[in-house]
């Protein structure tokens, strides 16, 4: 019998609700947004490029180390407002089906999360990318990018007008051509908006992205330099967090987290005045 293939479209769509920490707070006061972006390989932990094949049975099978490594990764995020993830398993064999996406919104305490489906593999893998926030989102986009099937990107929206902050998280492909078709997707989403955020890993180097992708004439600014992978001797940058000119930057950190292959990325921002505590959306 011939195998049945699905074309998933673009969605519009309403985060989950975290019932039990809705009175979470919110922004601080000060109108700073903490962010990070971190790809966990579904909380396996990998400190030697040999792990890729000793450790590559736990892709497809439970092992019980990885819900310790969840719990590190709750206990990180719970620091930031709002984090895009990568690799995330969206409850599967392999993950005890736990939703990791979802279970990381309860260790974290945050109100609102999005799972996107990627790859669905059955019982087998539930490839995903996932969103974590304390704001509540104002418009949420569900995107597959284009290319092979598997890769994808969230779009959020905070707030109204031509003031709104707007959030691509993605990760994007392995080969240069079809990245350069994602990204020039991405590009076409995120044109006219003033405040944007892209974030997530992105397989490619800051100057690639700034000075020859699709991105180039928006004037992004890639505020960190330090590697992120392999995260036992990161020697390439590959996952970013990129800001538009409008926002401020106030600290950039590659966290040494060795609990994935991939460091996460953490930046802290200033809102503009017209984006402030006081127009987001927070709580419902």
């Amino acid at each position: 019998m011939a195998r049945v293939r699905t074309t998933r479209g673009v969605g519009l769509h309403q985060p989950q609700v975290n019932e039990h920490h809705l009175q979470a707070p919110g922004l601080p006061e000060d109108g700073r947004l903490r962010l990070l972006s971190f790809n966990i390989q579904v909380g396996i932990s990998t400190e030697r490029y040999r792990h890729y094949l000793t450790r590559s049975w736990q892709h497809l099978l439970p092992h019980t180390g990885r819900a310790g490594n969840l719990q590190k990764i709750g206990a990180l995020i719970s620091d930031f407002d709002l984090v895009a993830l990568q690799e995330v398993d969206g409850g599967s064999m392999r993950s005890g089906y736990i939703n990791q996406v979802e279970h990381l919104a309860q260790l974290g305490a945050f109100p609102y999360w999005y799972q996107q489906l990627n790859r669905n593999l059955g019982r087998f893998a539930q490839h995903s990318n996932g969103v974590l926030s304390r704001l509540k989102p104002t418009h949420l986009e569900d995107h597959p990018l284009p290319g092979p099937a598997g890769r994808g990107a969230i779009l959020v929206r905070f707030g109204e007008g031509e003031d709104a902050l707007i959030v691509v998280m993605m990760h994007l492909a392995l080969g240069a051509k079809t990245r350069a078709m994602q990204l020039s997707y991405i590009r076409e989403l995120i044109g006219g908006y003033r405040h944007q955020v892209l974030m997530g890993d992105m397989n490619t180097h800051a100057n690639d992205l700034l000075e020859t992708s699709p991105l180039r004439d928006l004037g992004l600014i890639a505020p960190q330099v330090e590697a992120t992978f392999p995260s036992w001797r990161p020697q390439r940058c590959l996952d970013h967090i990129l800001l538009s000119p409008s926002l401020t930057l106030e600290r950039v950190e590659v966290l040494a987290q060795p609990i994935s292959d991939h460091l996460p990325v953490a930046v802290e921002i200033r809102l503009p005045d017209a984006l402030t505590v006081d127009t987001l959306p927070v709580l419902s």
